[in-house]
Parts: structure tokens; sequence; C-alpha cells
């Protein structure tokens, strides 16, 4: 007994003896504890602004994103629309036909050597070769002019530049016959 009554004892002397919760003195250590969760808390408040203020920039790029491609899509309706309503310019043949044809043209003759391209391209419609060389790059455009005979580079040039198309005196509209030995003259021409 005498055991468990010292234990009591010297028990009550340490609690008579520390301070009480309401008998902290200056800076103790609960001062410096509470510093410390001052601080953790206002970093964790500075974090959480931060993270809202991401948040929030990232919301108004989405929105404005959103409104950007709404304006694009409706643009394009709008142009869609209209195209569909225009009447086709007179003078201008093939304006009702899609215009992907021309697309896929100006795709292959890109894609060729200038050289095996110009003979081909020369041989096309007037008007064909307009709408195709206008959908090419202007460097290839310009490679397989110079490839073509001059008659025909001046017509897709003029024809380009959107002016009348005068054709030379010299180039016939129509393909030369080949009835005609080379080195014999036509029995017309004697």
């Amino acid at each position: 007994m005498i055991g468990v009554a010292g234990a009591a004892v010297i028990a009550n002397v340490m609690a008579v003896a520390a301070p009480g919760p309401n008998e902290v003195s200056g800076d103790a250590s609960s001062g410096r504890l509470g510093a410390s969760l001052q601080d953790s808390l206002g970093k964790r408040d500075r974090d959480a602004a931060a993270e809202r203020r991401k948040l929030e920039m990232r919301e108004q790029a989405v929105r404005a994103g959103e409104t950007r491609l709404a304006g694009q899509l409706q643009g394009q309706q709008q142009a869609q629309a209209a195209a569909a309503a225009a009447p086709g310019r007179p003078g201008q043949p093939g304006q009702d036909q899609p215009e992907v044809p021309y697309d896929t043209l100006a795709q292959i003759y890109q894609r060729m050597k200038p050289q095996r391209a110009a003979p081909i391209f020369e041989k096309l419609d007037l008007e064909v070769q307009t709408q195709v060389a206008r959908r090419m790059r202007d460097s290839v455009t310009a490679q397989i002019m110079s490839y073509m005979s001059p008659g025909s580079a001046v017509e897709l040039s003029m024809a380009l530049a959107g002016r009348k198309v005068i054709r030379q005196r010299g180039t016939p509209p129509a393909p030369r016959q080949a009835s005609a030995a080379p080195g014999r003259t036509p029995p017309s021409a004697r």
C-alpha cells in the first residue's frame, strides 16, 4: 500500500508544479506550436487560393475556346449557306460542280514532276487549268508553266490574271494531224 500511496503523492506534486492550460506564460512551447499552426494554415490557404486561380483561368480558357469554336462553326455554316444560295457567275462553266475534283487534281499535279505534268496539264481545258492552278502552290504552278509551250503558258497566265484569253496566231486550236510523213510536204502545200 505504501507503494501506491507514494506514487499518488508524486503524481500530486507534479500536477501542482505543472502550469495549467490557462497559465501558459509568454512564448512557451504552445506559442511556438500556435505560430507553426498559423503558418501551416496560412500556407494551406495560399495554396488553395493559387489552385482556385488556376482552375478559374482554365475555365476561362475553356469558355474562350468554346466561344471561338462556336464562332468558327457559325462562320463556316454561313459560308456554306451563302455558297449554296449564290448562283454561279455567268460565263464560268463548272461553277455548279463541286470543288473537290479540282482540289484532287491540284494535289496530283503538285506531286508529279513538272516535266511530266506540263504536257498533260497543257491538254486540259483552259477553265480546268485555271481552277487547278489556283489551288496549287505558286512555285509548283510556275515550274509546270516553265515546261509548257509558250502559247499555252500565256493563255494560262491571262486566265489566272482574270483577263480575256486571246489565242496566239501560230497556235492552232485543234491538235495537228499526223497524216504527213516527216520530211515530205503535204500535196496541198506543193
